[in-house]
C-alpha cells in the first residue's frame, strides 16, 4: 500500500493550520475584549483581569439589539430567498437558450458586478421615496435583492453551464414543461451553487451598513450594524458594549456559515469553472 502522506502534504498542512489561527485571531481578540470589564485596560490578547457578561447585557438592553436581531434577520432571509429564487429563474435561460441575446443579456448582469452601486443612490433614494418605503424594512429588502442579483446570477449561470443537460432532455422526452423541468432537474442541481450564493449573500446582507442607514435611520426598525454604531459618538465610544454586539452579530452568520461550508466549496469548485 502506498503511502501518500509525503513531507509535502505534512508542510502543506502545517501551513493550512497557520492560515486559519491567522484568520480566527481577530475573533479570539473581539471575544476577549468583550468578556473584560469596562475598567479593565489591557488588551485583546491579554488574558488577565476580571472577565463577566456585563457588557452584553447592557448592550442588549441599551442597544436595543433584540429588535435589531429580528430586522436584520427578517431582511437576510426574505432577500436571500429572493435572489436564490430569481436568479435561478434568470440562470435557466441564460444558461441553456442557444441564441445570442442571453449570452448579451449575461454580460449585462456582469455590469452590476462592475459599477458601483453608490452611483445610483440618489434615483434609488427618490424612488423609494416616492413609493413610501422609506423607513420600512421592505424598502432594504428590495434594493438588497437588486444588489444581489449580478453576482448570484454569474455563479449560478457558469455553474449551469458545466452541468449535463441529460436529466433535462430526459425530463422533455417525459412530456414536462419548462416549469416542471425547472424545479424537478434543474434546483437539484444548482444545490451546490444555491449553497455559495445563500451563504455569500446572506453575509453581505447582514453586514449592510449603508442601505439600512439610508433607509431606517430613526426609524425605530434599524438592523444589526445601524445599532452597533449608535454606541459610538462625536467625542466618546462605549467600546466594550461595541465589542460585545459585534460579537452577537457575528454568532448568527458564523453558525450559518459553518453550516454551509461543503456547499460553499462545491459550489465554488464547480460554478467558477464556467
Amino acid at each position: 500500500m502506498i503511502n501518500r502522506y509525503t513531507g509535502r502534504s505534512l508542510a502543506l498542512e502545517i501551513t493550512m493550520w497557520a492560515i486559519a489561527l491567522l484568520f480566527l485571531l481577530p475573533l479570539v481578540g473581539l471575544v476577549n475584549l468583550s468578556l473584560k470589564a469596562p475598567h479593565n485596560p489591557s488588551g485583546a490578547f491579554e488574558f488577565d483581569g476580571e472577565y463577566s457578561f456585563v457588557n452584553y447585557v447592557r448592550a442588549w438592553n441599551d442597544g436595543h439589539l433584540g429588535a435589531a436581531l429580528a430586522n436584520s434577520a427578517v431582511i437576510a432571509i426574505v432577500s436571500v430567498v429572493a435572489v436564490l429564487l430569481l436568479a435561478s429563474l434568470a440562470a435557466y435561460p441564460l444558461a441553456r437558450v442557444g441564441t445570442r441575446w442571453p449570452r448579451w443579456l449575461f454580460y449585462l448582469f456582469l455590469a452590476g458586478l462592475i459599477i458601483p452601486g453608490q452611483l445610483g443612490v440618489l434615483p434609488l433614494y427618490t424612488s423609494m421615496r416616492d413609493l413610501g418605503l422609506v423607513g420600512n424594512i421592505a424598502g432594504v429588502i428590495v434594493a438588497s435583492i437588486g444588489g444581489g442579483m449580478p453576482f448570484a446570477i454569474f455563479i449560478l449561470t457558469t455553474f449551469l453551464r458545466e452541468a449535463p443537460k441529460d436529466f433535462e432532455e430526459a425530463s422533455a422526452l417525459d412530456g414536462c414543461g419548462p416549469l416542471r423541468t425547472y424545479w424537478y432537474v434543474i434546483v437539484p442541481l444548482l444545490r451546490p451553487a444555491l449553497g455559495t450564493v445563500a451563504i455569500l449573500s446572506l453575509i453581505a446582507i447582514w453586514n449592510n451598513f449603508f442601505l439600512p442607514l439610508l433607509f431606517l435611520s430613526g426609524s425605530g426598525s434599524e438592523t444589526l450594524p445601524v445599532r452597533i454604531s449608535g454606541f459610538i459618538r462625536t467625542y466618546s465610544a462605549d467600546w466594550p458594549a461595541v465589542f460585545a454586539a459585534l460579537v452577537i452579530s457575528t454568532a448568527p452568520i458564523l453558525a450559518c456559515y459553518f453550516s454551509l461550508q461543503k456547499h460553499i466549496i462545491q459550489g465554488f469548485s464547480g460554478g467558477l469553472k464556467g
